[in-house]
């Protein structure tokens, strides 16, 4: 059994920290993808991998997760409303994404705070400004023609730790923590 227990603390895990979508939010940003009518190529992403990263971690020991769970727990942030409102190319990893042209402060805040809390454990992400956006499509070779998007909001209530599994056609991502986004009283 201690054979096994050893095994997994030295395995790897791809972790990241996210903000998923509720239901509502979901179905909203799957109508946004569907809209843009890009070539047959391109492939969109599965409406259950919709997230906003916060930030990226990487692989990391399992035996480190506990630790990554902590961070979480400290945050503190009042609930905020993102507005996705502007569709962007990003030629390098060739994506589209729907994205917002204004940070909440608050949204900051716990973005700032989140990766000064995972420097003080040695995980120094080098960030330079959070982009709020959520990846609607993949494997977009070229610049498309896009048109305004509809905008809508994305209440932001609560962020997870996230493992990414990406060994298949598809990411596969399984939320292992959420936290709810609490005022620092601790009232949600």
């Amino acid at each position: 059994m201690s054979a096994r227990l050893s095994e997994f603390e030295n395995s790897k895990v791809r972790l990241f920290f996210a903000v998923m979508p509720d239901p509502e939010t979901r179905e909203r940003i799957a109508a946004a993808a569907v809209s843009m009518r890009l070539g047959s190529d391109v492939r969109l992403v599965l409406p259950h991998n919709y997230h906003m990263t916060l930030a990226f971690i990487g692989e990391v020991p399992a035996r480190q997760v506990p630790t990554l769970q902590r961070i979480g727990a400290a945050q503190r942030m009042t609930p905020c409303s993102l507005r996705i409102d502007a569709y962007e190319f990003w030629p390098k990893p060739k994506v589209v994404v729907g994205a917002a042209q204004t940070l909440p402060a608050a949204l900051e805040r716990l973005w700032r705070q989140l990766h000064r809390d995972l420097a003080e454990h040695q995980w120094a992400l080098d960030p330079q400004q959070l982009r709020p956006h959520v990846t609607l499509a993949r494997k977009v070779s070229q610049a498309p023609v896009l048109q305004a998007m509809s905008a809508f909001d994305w209440l932001v209530r609560d962020f997870s730790l996230v493992r990414s599994d990406t060994g298949g056609i598809q990411s596969a991502y399984t939320v292992l923590d959420t936290w709810s986004l609490l005022d620092d009283s601790g009232n949600a």
